[in-house]
């Protein structure tokens, strides 16, 4: 009988904890989430700053729906230049592409630079173990030397680039790793790509937004790597990507990234969406201000206990059970408490690295955040 290993596939799964399942949303922001009826405190968002929820829609510059075309059909519009110049004139860059999710930008623009046959044997692209799924995904599906090193091992990526022999070179790593919410050493990998001729990709999809003092995340460390991916789902509250690079960079994006030259362009009512959360974005250091504040004060709360979460100075703050059974019995006392956290399982995470994702917001207020701790504190 065909396709036979579907329900021996869904059976494993979930004999082993690991079954997903969507889970209907009747009303959620930063910081509460109704669901099923039941008013939960929100700690699984990535809406870091609350911008999620306060849109007006008579401020946008665009509203027609859809681009009704690929973009190089008839679907580039002005709204797109608009906001793709606008992400060029904030971080530096000389160019850019919109895509509708970071996925399909991280693994289209990691398939577009490797596909090509002749670029097989003189090609390597080294990325971090604990990468997103989107970044190993373009990875592997393309024809250059896949590479792994060891999570923010600079020692281990030494060795990697010393015994290479490619001629084109990659490096690729998370800004902020969105499973451990710790930071990369971008300065030092990219001292490291220089001194091997290597280039630099990074997703700064849980940075942008929250990371630095104006929230421009990895470029405010002064490093501008050849390839940056922004997602606008995160800290931007809504949806897409873009990809910022070179003029050259981007051009042979145009030419040759599938995802990108086969499908209907970015709506333009999210490219304007987009535009306006960026400049509100831009501009929101209280929010910065306040998301920092309540960062340090559940570090400061759970430094009293006995729980250890992953070290992480972000709003991504990762607590480890262990098994999946154990983080799902986890998250069930936190739900019975009024609290939704994520429960993160593998292969999203390692094996025997299920955990809590507990992410802090700047909508959440300290008694929200005491409620949390004393009660992962009880459930420990």
């Amino acid at each position: 009988m065909s396709f036979e290993y579907i329900q021996s596939a869904l059976a494993a799964r979930h004999a082993e904890g690991l079954l997903r399942k969507r889970i209907v949303v009747e009303k959620a922001s930063a910081s509460r989430i109704k669901i099923a009826d039941q008013q939960y405190i929100n700690f699984a968002s990535n809406d870091y700053l609350g911008l999620a929820d306060s849109l007006e829609f008579n401020t946008l510059a665009c509203t027609e729906a859809g681009s009704r075309s690929s973009a190089l059909v008839t679907g580039y519009l002005d709204i797109h230049r608009q906001l793709e110049d606008k992400l060029c004139s904030v971080l530096g860059y000389d160019a850019a592409l919109l895509f509708p999710s970071g996925f399909a930008a991280n693994t289209s623009v990691l398939k577009a630079l490797f596909t090509p046959q002749e670029k097989q044997l003189s090609a390597a692209v080294f990325q971090d173990k604990l990468n997103h799924a989107s970044l190993l995904d373009g990875g592997l599906a393309g024809s250059a030397k896949f590479v792994r090193f060891n999570h923010n091992d600079l020692t281990h990526l030494r060795s990697r680039l010393e015994k290479t022999k490619a001629d084109s070179k990659l490096i690729v790593t998370e800004g902020v790793f969105s499973m451990d919410g710790d930071k990369a050493p971008v300065s030092e990998i990219s001292v490291l790509a220089q001194s091997h001729s290597a280039w630099l990709m990074v997703d700064d999809a849980h940075a942008f937004g929250v990371v630095g003092a104006q929230g421009l995340g990895t470029i405010e460390s002064g490093i501008k790597p050849e390839i940056l991916v922004i997602t606008f789902g995160k800290a931007m509250g809504c949806q897409g990507a873009a990809v910022l690079a070179s003029h050259d960079v981007i051009n042979y994006m145009t030419q040759f990234n599938r995802e990108f030259i086969y499908t209907t362009a970015l709506s333009p009512i999210m490219a304007s969406v987009a535009l306006c959360q960026l400049n509100k974005l831009l501009v929101a250091s209280e929010a910065r201000h306040k998301l920092q504040v309540n960062i340090d004060y559940f570090k400061s709360l759970v430094a009293q206990t006995n729980l250890s979460p992953i070290p992480s100075d972000t709003a991504i703050q990762p607590l480890v059970y262990g098994s999946s059974e154990n983080v799902l019995a986890a998250q069930h006392k936190l739900k019975e408490k009024g609290l939704w956290v994520g429960a993160i399982r593998p292969p999203t995470v390692p094996q025997n690295t299920a955990r809590l994702r507990i992410t802090i917001t700047a909508q959440h207020s300290h008694e929200d955040i005491d409620k949390l701790v004393s009660a992962l504190v009880e459930g420990a």
